[in-house]
């Protein structure tokens, strides 16, 4: 379901918002270079890129490092059909919430 159908409800946002962050995944390694270059840049191997993966918020990690170059931003939104702000608008719903009263989170 594309996010820019507006789900109604929380959980089908998420889902289209998820589905979005997978869309930016395949897109990403569809390409050789683009694989290479995500995995250098977030340190992930082909083998923990399976386990990384199943993290809850894993795909804001997608999105967030698709948002971090514009090029590559545009080229998936492009792909996808989609504007721009829709990505940026599925990050926003899978990204974690930041609540400065909340204790600190050990890394992952």
């Amino acid at each position: 379901m594309p996010i820019q159908d507006k789900p109604k409800g929380l959980q089908a946002q998420r889902a289209a918002a998820q589905d979005v962050a997978v869309a930016a995944l395949s897109f990403i390694a569809a390409d050789g270079e683009r694989l290479v270059r995500f995995l250098s840049e977030t340190g992930l191997s082909p083998a923990t890129l399976r386990e990384a993966a199943g993290k809850p918020d894993f795909g804001a990690g997608v999105l967030a490092y698709v948002m971090s170059d514009e090029p590559l931003l545009i080229a998936f939104a492009e792909a996808q059909k989609l504007e721009p702000r829709h990505v940026v608008s599925a990050y926003a719903i899978l990204a974690p919430v930041e609540d400065p009263d909340a204790p600190a989170r050990p890394p992952m």
